[in-house]
């Protein structure tokens, strides 16, 4: 059984939540441009490349190419290029290599199971600094944080407002237009409108990040319990999702309705 066999089940509120979704869209782009949608190439990430392309919006669209990617995840990649790539930027971002061979060198290519520290080290050379990269000169990114990913994602907002924060996500505001989507409603919206999606989740990977920290899951683990599963579920993030409790607060909301 695929993916889309197991889990496309729309929630009662799917038509609402999509235009709700596509309104949204549609207002960040006018509002904050010039915009960025950061893809990680999930499930989440193609329901919004594919609505930013139905719509004609004018967001770039990034992918960061941590050197740690799946093959699957790269075949995903091609796949995007040659078919989004024509309207619209699509633009890679890598690690500085000379920064992720000294790591390696000095720590190994295990590193990551170690410590929590070093495995926050590798994250930062292979995703924060391209992210400050990919967001420079920009007013917004558009991510694909659900709610329902986890308990550290539970108090996203539609819109978030820019913060005092360190890092790259400081200053400009963050659009999360899947917040109160379910899962059902994301593979729900794939299967309908024929999008590609990474192969690896139809071998029960449900999140999927660099392939030394990504691992498959059993029907009824969390869905972020492949990711870093050898540590404690408050460390499970790699630094470009992290919420402050007193630092983001939204901007404007999407009404949050019951996943049924």
């Amino acid at each position: 059984m695929n993916a889309i066999a197991l889990r496309a089940r729309p929630s009662g509120e799917f038509a609402a939540r999509l235009a709700a979704t596509q309104a949204l869209l549609q207002e960040a782009c006018a509002r904050f441009a010039p915009i960025t949608q950061a893809s990680s190439l999930g499930a989440e990430d193609m329901v919004i490349t594919h609505l930013l392309h139905t719509l004609q919006l004018p967001s770039e669209v990034f992918v960061l190419q941590t050197g740690k990617l799946h093959s699957q995840t790269l075949d995903l990649l091609h796949t995007v290029q040659t078919t989004y790539g024509t309207d619209r930027v699509i633009r890679i971002y890598e690690p500085d290599a000379a920064a992720a061979q000294a790591f390696v060198a000095a720590h190994g290519e295990d590193a990551m199971y170690r410590s929590i520290e070093l495995r926050k080290t590798c994250c930062d050379i292979r995703k924060m600094v391209p992210l400050a990269q990919a967001l420079e000169g920009k007013k917004a990114w558009i991510t694909g944080l659900r709610r329902e990913q986890s308990h550290a994602r539970a108090q996203v907002h539609a819109i978030e407002q820019p913060t005092q924060a360190d890092g790259a996500q400081a200053a400009i505001a963050k659009v999360n237009p899947l917040v109160d989507w379910s899962n059902g409603d994301v593979w729900h919206y794939l299967d309908i409108n024929h999008v590609p999606y990474n192969t690896l989740h139809d071998q029960f990977y449900p999140s999927i990040g660099c392939a030394p920290c990504t691992r498959a899951v059993t029907l009824g683990e969390d869905f972020r319990s492949g990711r870093w599963w050898w540590e404690q579920e408050a460390a499970k993030e790699c630094g470009l999702h992290v919420v402050s409790s007193t630092s983001t607060s939204s901007l404007r909301d999407i009404p949050v309705v019951a996943t049924v």
